[in-house]
């Protein structure tokens, strides 16, 4: 079987000891912090606590794309080491990611036309492509061809289930996701958006939920509903967060105690730079295979 190697984008938010552990390599994408460019690598050259510290100090924030010269100058050398590739982009629904690295690939096919090097949208973002990655690489060691891992992920990344929320508005009003009016008249009330990702991997609004405690216990809730086998599921699970511990802690404390089959401990890591600078402090997102993501 022809050696390959698995990648994916730092938009995956594991952290730098996971990817080495999985043996998934990683490209980075960048950010702006007030007119400072910086690489989103994971925490580090900036650790997330100062990123999410300075944002709330007011630091404005922008992000950019891995271009496809990246992309060439990334897969290169391992084409050239005699590696297949199989490599998932952010996705396409929140980032045109994609569209760069398939320039790369185009050109790099023309380079090594006996080598493969397969692109996949993964239609998920944060740890929950993170997941995807972790998955992948699990299946590579247990003997699985880039082929079978190629078809297994276009027929299933869409059993990966995203959903995600804030208790904190200011970075969906300042980044004109909801308006000043709403996103005012929301904090007053306490209100925590409750947000999944469809089956275009594009962020939906699903609730409005009055109060941080609520929320906790809404999003569990559709874990419960949309996990494989239920109550039962015995997958891993995942959870990211931006600068709010406490409330990811409580979410994966629930998630543990209803779900007594799960593979392992709820692991929870931060979002990371890119995605971070768009939600800001306050989010928490929950990662788990199950029912087919529809609308």
């Amino acid at each position: 079987m022809a050696k390959y190697i698995l990648s994916c984008c730092s938009t995956a938010d594991l952290s730098k000891e996971h990817f080495d552990k999985i043996d998934v390599k990683y490209i980075c994408f960048h950010y702006e912090l007030d007119g400072v460019e910086h690489p989103d690598d994971l925490g580090q050259t900036m650790p997330f606590e100062e990123f999410y510290r300075k944002m709330t100090d007011g630091a404005a924030t922008k992000t950019s794309q891995v271009n496809s010269d990246e992309y060439y100058d990334f897969w290169k050398p391992y084409l050239e080491q005699g590696y297949d590739i199989l490599h998932l982009t952010l996705s396409s629904g929140i980032s045109g990611s994609i569209n760069s690295a398939n320039i790369a690939r185009e050109d790099l096919e023309e380079e090594f036309p006996d080598r493969k090097l397969y692109v996949v949208d993964s239609l998920g973002a944060s740890s929950g492509y993170g997941l995807i990655m972790d998955t992948l690489a699990g299946m590579r060691d247990e003997g699985k061809s880039i082929d079978e891992l190629h078809d297994w992920i276009e027929q299933h990344k869409l059993d990966l289930n995203h959903w995600f929320f804030s208790t904190d508005l200011t970075f969906y009003i300042r980044g004109g996701r909801i308006s000043k009016t709403a996103g005012t008249v929301g904090t007053i009330l306490g209100i925590c958006p409750l947000l999944n990702m469809d089956d275009e991997g594009r962020l939906i609004p699903r609730s409005k939920i009055r109060g941080k405690k609520k929320v906790i216990q809404e999003i569990v809730k559709r874990m419960e509903e949309n996990a494989q086998d239920g109550l039962d599921y015995s997958g891993k699970c995942y959870i990211s967060q931006s600068a709010c511990m406490d409330d990811a802690e409580a979410v994966a404390r629930l998630v543990e105690e209803r779900f007594p089959k799960l593979d392992g401990k709820v692991e929870i890591d931060y979002i990371g730079t890119t995605i971070g600078s768009h939600t800001g402090p306050g989010t928490v997102a929950l990662f788990f295979w199950g029912k087919r993501r529809q609308g």
